[in-house]
């Protein structure tokens, strides 16, 4: 071995041992002739000592060190001076002063600073992967990230779980997002296809017999790219034979209360709450709520349509919806000036408005449209929204998507600017019952909700001819504090309602056979009921740590463009390359010559 000890280890056990270290230079300091340097490594720091009375060519050596060169020292261990030992540090109360230098490589100046003073730009920070990894912040960041990892995989493996690997190269399958494809060298004018997930092979695993199955998979999805989304990410992928929804969200409470014990101490309350799909849409608005805080929606649509608001009224003659969110409580908590606020977020997340109503002392409606209101009609919004004096109103107007998507956003923000929301608590709730398909408008078909491969509810079965969206699932996520952990579901393994499903959102026999066709097979040989989830593991590690951007949980990420800095990936490939995979560039040189033809 190079070195006997690393930085961080010792301690008054090993005063007067010799001792070999090795590591990168971050702070020389000479005082009064005398050089002393924190040592680095991964495991800690560790003052070392270049004394001219004990060895003047080891301190002329020293002399030179510069931030971020790599040194082996060899010497002795010995006490710091009286008051100067450090208590932050597990080394602080030793140093070692240095006999010999076994090693060094030089370092020019480093473009960021490795001790966390100034922290530098994203793109500096990413073109610079290798000196931001060494900082210490993201060292202890990617190390809880592993120690989560080994916590997950020795519950499961107690369990009896399987971990097994499943390919990287596929065959391309609709999941959501555009996949990433491979051209085949051998097979001209074929692809292979980057898993978005293993969701396929797992289902294969549970009809090959293993029971019970998990991997930490790697996803790759070509789609737009935010705080929390890469191209290429992480996820805990699991399945489990012969399970219910119960089993699996029985299991996912044991998980995550023993993770968050053994790596933040913190007791975690189960079971977690449970909402259908249509009671988290109803009283959040959105089907990943934020539960630490009580602001609820209600649908006040039938109670308000024959009003003589005219607002309201063409909305829901346009088959819209009216929908009412009750912040308790903020009658007086809000200036009208915050509630303008409040209605000029709205208008930039989509609304054309918001109107407020307020919940005066005699239980009943102010504002400048209760004229347009009956007392009837007041008392009514009154009881359906459980309204108590006080109580602020505010009320979306829309199409139903849109009234959602805007209300819950606005929920969101008065919790976080009322203070609301207590960032140190961590609140876990399961949404089920999903429905099977959404309409696309645009382009006039069903679309799956999730997973295609989802088990229909038996007694919704008779819509499928009919109506397919009032088909509702054996579908669930798992979400906290807002985010969205894992989607998951019972599998559907009867072939035929598979294939039933697939024709219902547009895909022809002969495309259900040419993507689908393997697994439907195999699901003729006898399947059990199975069900799983894949949760991921880079929002989980990033928010366990208080950490809103996945990007600092991840080694080596891509920017908002999908490019690696440090390594300038994508690039272009060369004509023999090219040649050898029987790709012709011919797109891209017509949209140049349009881009020159511009100029």
């Amino acid at each position: 071995m190079l070195r006997t000890h690393t930085c961080g280890e010792l301690g008054e056990k090993e005063l007067k041992k010799k001792a070999v270290l090795g590591g990168w230079v971050q702070s020389p300091r000479d005082h009064g002739g005398v050089i002393f340097i924190d040592l680095r490594d991964r495991y800690g720091l560790t003052q070392i000592v270049f004394d001219p009375s004990h060895n003047k060519e080891v301190h002329k050596a020293g002399e030179t060190f510069r931030r971020e060169d790599v040194i082996i020292v060899e010497g002795h261990v010995r006490h710091r001076p009286k008051g100067m030992t450090n208590e932050k540090l597990k080394t602080g109360a030793i140093e070692v002063l240095v006999d010999k230098i076994v090693s060094v490589n030089k370092a020019v100046t480093p473009p960021l600073d490795v001790d966390d003073r100034v922290e530098a730009s994203e793109e500096t920070r990413l073109k610079y992967r290798y000196l931001d990894l060494r900082r210490t912040k993201m060292q202890q960041q990617l190390m809880f990230r592993h120690k989560t990892i080994n916590t997950i995989r020795q519950y499961l493996n107690e369990l009896q779980f399987i971990e097994i690997e499943t390919p990287l190269l596929i065959k391309t399958t609709p999941e959501g997002a555009r996949d990433y494809i491979v051209p085949s060298r051998v097979n001209p004018g074929k692809f292979y296809a980057l898993p978005q997930s293993p969701q396929i092979y797992k289902q294969i695993l549970m009809i090959a017999g293993f029971d019970k199955y998990y991997q930490l998979a790697r996803c790759l999805r070509d789609e737009d790219l935010r705080a929390d989304r890469q191209p290429e990410h992480t996820q805990l992928d699991l399945e489990m034979s012969f399970a219910e929804v119960d089993d699996i969200l029985l299991l996912t409470e044991g998980l995550i209360k023993h993770v968050f014990k053994t790596m933040l101490d913190k007791d975690i309350k189960t079971p977690f709450k449970r909402f259908t799909y249509q009671e988290s849409m109803e009283r959040y608005c959105i089907d990943k709520p934020d539960i630490r805080f009580d602001f609820f929606c209600a649908t006040v649509t039938d109670i308000v349509k024959d009003a003589e608001f005219k607002v309201f009224k063409d909305v829901v003659a346009q088959g819209g919806i009216v929908k009412v969110l009750n912040a308790e409580k903020c009658a007086e908590k809000l200036s009208r000036n915050q509630i303008d606020e409040l209605i000029s977020f709205a208008q930039k997340e989509g609304a054309k408005g918001l109107a407020w109503m307020k919940v005066t002392a005699e239980n009943k409606l102010e504002s400048n449209i209760v004229k347009f209101f009956s007392n009837d009609v007041q008392k009514k919004i009154i009881e359906k929204t459980g309204a108590k004096i006080g109580d602020l109103l505010l009320f979306g107007a829309d199409k139903e998507k849109l009234v959602n998507d805007v209300l819950s956003k606005v929920r969101v923000k008065l919790g976080n600017d009322l203070g609301l929301i207590n960032k140190e608590e961590f609140v876990f709730c399961f949404v089920t019952d999903f429905p099977m398909f959404d309409w696309n408008d645009e382009e006039n078909r069903w679309d799956f909700c999730h997973n295609p491969f989802t088990m229909p509810k038996k007694e919704d079965l008779h819509f499928l001819e009919t109506d397919p969206g009032k088909i509702y699932t054996y579908q669930y996520d798992f979400v906290v504090n807002g985010t969205e952990l894992f989607s998951g579901s019972v599998r559907n393994t009867i072939p035929e309602l598979q294939e039933k499903m697939f024709r219902i959102a547009g895909l022809s026999e002969h495309k259900v056979k040419e993507r689908f066709g393997f697994l439907l097979e195999a699901y003729k040989y006898g399947a059990p009921q199975h069900a799983g989830f894949g949760l991921g593991i880079d929002r989980l590690t990033a928010l366990m740590q208080g950490i809103h951007d996945i990007r600092e949980v991840i080694a080596f990420p891509k920017n908002k463009s999908a490019v690696s800095l440090m390594d300038e990936a994508p690039s272009t490939a060369d004509d023999k390359q090219l040649k050898e995979l029987h790709i012709k560039l011919d797109v891209v040189k017509v949209e140049k010559k349009h881009e020159e033809k511009k100029e």
